[in-house]
């Protein structure tokens, strides 16, 4: 059975006995709390690989909370943020939710209700790493799949379908054809002009271009074989010259 990583809350509050008595609440229930006065010394000391959460205080001197929610999230600290303020006032509660807090609980707070946020908020960054790995694994296993396969199943998961995964891969395959038809074509009529050469040095003559003309209506290996054949008579009549 694995053992559960242990629970860690951040508490910034430049309010000490404030501070002093969150901390104690929260250790009184079993769970880990590291207290700072400053948003500064929290942002140093702050590691997002944590089962961690955030009581943040609004107003503080120097980086105020909101301030230091903002460098959480440019510093790509992805932990859930639960504001405390003895003055929520409606812009600033706004401003924090739209930033992605998950709280916002005013002073003085009901120490249940408190903890019920708390408790929240660390059992939803506790599914986080559960679903990046599930994600990894997806991504891995899509990898692996051959390239016909991944053109089939990427259209399947976005709903597509399937007389419209059809056309895709006959769209797919027209387009692929005309890139492998144009690279014939262009590496013979490359190779004629070199033998044409050849052949004139020694008195060969070569009949007209049209022996070139793609038949557009025969298959791509018929349509190749009969584009080589002048090249094979013309590479003869000079191997014989």
């Amino acid at each position: 059975m694995s053992q559960q990583p242990e629970q860690l809350v951040y508490v910034v509050d430049d309010d000490q006995g404030m501070l002093d008595s969150t901390v104690w609440l929260l250790e009184s229930v079993g769970l880990k709390a590291l207290p700072f006065t400053n948003g500064r010394d929290f942002l140093a000391a702050c590691d997002p690989r944590l089962n961690a959460c955030v009581l943040l205080d609004v107003r503080m001197p120097g980086m105020g909370g909101l301030n230091v929610q903002e460098e959480m999230r440019a510093r790509g600290l992805d932990l859930p943020v639960i504001f405390v303020s003895g003055h929520a006032d409606v812009p600033i509660v706004v401003r924090a939710f739209r930033a992605g807090a998950v709280d916002f609980i005013e002073k003085p707070y009901n120490e249940q209700l408190l903890l019920d946020s708390v408790q929240q908020a660390l059992s939803r960054f506790a599914v986080q790493p559960k679903a990046g790995a599930g994600l990894a694994e997806v991504q891995a296993r899509l990898d692996s799949l051959p390239p016909r396969e991944r053109d089939v199943f990427l259209p399947l998961v976005r709903g597509s379908t399937k007389r419209e995964i059809a056309k895709q891969l006959e769209a797919k395959e027209a387009a692929a054809d005309e890139v492998i038809v144009y690279t014939q074509t262009d590496f013979l009529h490359r190779s004629k002009k070199a033998h044409r050469r050849q052949g004139r040095s020694r008195g060969v003559r070569f009949g007209r271009r049209d022996h070139f003309r793609k038949e557009s209506r025969l298959p791509a290996p018929a349509r190749l074989s009969r584009a080589l054949r002048p090249v094979e008579r013309a590479g003869a009549a000079v191997r014989s010259g």
